[in-house]
């Protein structure tokens, strides 16, 4: 074997130890300005930006400019999933990055109401639409630029790595602000909760360097050389795969609806309803988020060996299975009750379903229709299912005079959605 023969390989792992970490570090940049913005929303943005309201329609509102996003969300995706599948996934990946970057720091910069009047709330939700128009586009493309870059006995892992930035910048969000509620209240209140949102310039600017290192992916390379290009990727899409939009679609709900529902409806229900404490909640949130970052690439690896749709079904049979146990745990009141309900629920039973979402959802398009197509039936299942699941189970509670049992039974409906959906999967040969 020659030196270059050698050299191939290690060339080809360098690259691919390069693609994922561009991935991950950019997904986990735009996860942690999407959440930073929604644990700031309660603690600051009600008082600076909403003051002369009512405190509870203040909160309302800051919550409402935080679930705008999930709307538009769908709008950024059809955006940059246009350019991604017709000039390519690296280009899209600079300007989503860039866009969340700068709307990031600009709400850090942005003067309260006392300052500039009516302007600020104004400014806050434009701030957070462009936020929401970045965060649409830039899961597909950080999918992609893993995904099409692995080899094929290892697209499972290598798709499941992306998924990882949704925990990662919720670590890191949840982190920066409990950091600062550190500070005396007034300072906090002046300037210590700006801090986050302008140390997310460096972040991006590390982002930036780390995806300016590779090259476009093989996938999107081989389609332009041979002129397989799509001229208007909706239309095609729309088209020809509206039916593999629906499965994707229908595949987010169990994905999504529940993540929120262990994640942030949790924290309202049972510091509220069951008396916890709500660093107990938070602290039981936060394990279950680490174990599952953990768990994710496990998932995705796994996939590689077994497939992804038994992967994903036996997540989503598991999840509906224990719907009831996880309500069960929670009205012990008890704090190893609480940790336990949640660490299985969000760490160990969704890790299968996300770490694989992406992947599947990559082999039933094709590769010029594939940015927007996935991007399609992510961002309209998460606005769907995922705006939408705090307050449909905080609906369900008080219509039906505070049982969790409605909530169990949309927790297995969604499960039982997701499963139907992906039965009718029929995989794509890849290359």
């Amino acid at each position: 074997m020659t030196a270059t023969q050698t050299a191939a390989p290690q060339a080809r792992r360098a690259s691919g130890r390069r693609v994922l970490l561009a991935s991950l570090t950019g997904s986990s940049i735009e996860w942690f300005d999407y959440f930073l913005y929604g644990t700031t929303a309660a603690l600051v943005f009600n008082k600076l930006f909403f003051p002369t309201f009512d405190p509870v329609v203040g909160l309302m509102l800051a919550y409402l400019s935080f679930a705008l996003t999930f709307f538009i969300r769908p709008l950024g995706g059809l955006i940059f999933a246009h350019i991604g599948d017709r000039i390519g996934r690296k280009k899209t990946l600079v300007i989503t990055l860039s866009l969340m970057g700068g709307a990031t720091v600009g709400i850090g910069l942005l003067p309260g109401y006392d300052t500039i009047g009516v302007w600020a709330p104004i400014l806050l939700v434009l701030l957070r639409l462009i936020q929401g128009l970045g965060i649409g586009g830039e899961w597909g493309g950080a999918l992609l630029l893993a995904y099409e870059y692995a080899a094929p006995q290892r697209r499972g892992l290598f798709g499941s790595v992306p998924q990882m930035g949704v925990t990662i910048g919720m670590l890191l969000a949840t982190l920066a602000m409990t950091l600062m509620s550190m500070l005396p209240d007034e300072q906090f209140m002046s300037w210590g909760w700006r801090i986050p949102f302008l140390a997310s310039a460096g972040l991006v600017f590390l982002g930036l360097w780390v995806r300016n290192g590779i090259d476009e992916t093989p996938d999107f390379q081989k389609a332009k050389q041979e002129g397989n290009v799509a001229k208007m990727p909706l239309a095609e899409t729309l088209r020809d795969h509206w039916r593999e939009v629906l499965i994707a679609i229908g595949a987010k709900v169990v994905e999504t609806a529940p993540f929120y529902l262990f994640s942030t409806f949790v924290v309202s229900y049972a510091t509220g309803s069951l008396k916890y404490e709500r660093f107990d909640v938070l602290n039981a949130v936060t394990v279950a988020t680490l174990v599952t970052t953990f768990c994710i690439p496990l998932m995705g690896l796994l996939s590689d060996y077994v497939g992804r749709v038994k992967v994903f079904v036996a997540g989503a049979l598991a999840m509906a299975l224990f719907a009831v146990p996880y309500f069960m745990l929670l009205d012990m009141r008890s704090t190893t009750a609480l940790m336990v309900a949640t660490v299985v629920a969000l760490g160990i039973i969704w890790a299968p379903i996300t770490a694989v979402l992406g992947t599947m959802f990559s082999e039933i398009f094709a590769t010029r229709v594939r940015y927007t197509g996935i991007t399609l039936g992510y961002q309209i299942g998460a606005a769907l299912a995922g705006g939408t699941a705090p307050l449909i189970a905080t609906w369900l509670m008080s219509r039906y005079d505070g049982s969790w049992v409605p909530v169990a039974v949309y927790i297995i409906v969604a499960a039982l959605i997701s499963i139907a959906a992906v039965s009718a999967v029929r995989v794509r040969k890849v290359a």
